[in-house]
């Protein structure tokens, strides 16, 4: 079953939800994963980098990888009024764009989910760093 189909099939929970946005983001199907997201929601990437869409993270990590994939180790629920905030951490695993391999680079997405839609979405991991060591430069 396809990310989208399993958005129509039911209600999903608020973890669910984040992890099927993710997943679809993986393959990279931007277009699947916006279905788990409001439209216009607002995707705060590293370095403070601003996108509307997933096709904006997509975009950037062509750029940085050749490909990248989550290992999802845990999701973080907090459940609120009327939101839900889910934190999704675990590391990353790839090449980076010259083909040099890399795993067990940490990151922490933060969700806030609402009436089973993605509201907001905060990402941070260590590549930076790790392309900092890359170059020699003490991170």
């Amino acid at each position: 079953m396809s990310a989208t189909a399993k958005a129509d099939a039911r209600p999903l929970p608020d973890a669910e939800i984040v992890e099927a946005y993710l997943t679809a983001s993986m393959i990279p199907d931007p277009d699947a994963a916006a279905a788990f997201m409001k439209p216009g929601t607002m995707i705060t990437f590293t370095g403070g980098r601003e996108f509307d869409h997933p096709r904006g993270p997509t975009g950037f990590n062509a750029r940085r990888y050749r490909w990248v994939k989550k290992k999802m180790d845990r999701f973080d629920i907090c459940p609120g009024a009327d939101e839900t905030v889910v934190y999704s951490m675990g590391t990353l695993y790839g090449e980076w764009i010259d083909g040099t391999p890399f795993e067990g680079n940490r990151y922490v997405d933060r969700f806030v989910v609402k009436d089973g839609q993605i509201v907001k979405m905060d990402v941070w991991n260590d590549s930076a760093e790790r392309i900092l060591v890359q170059r020699g430069i003490e991170a």
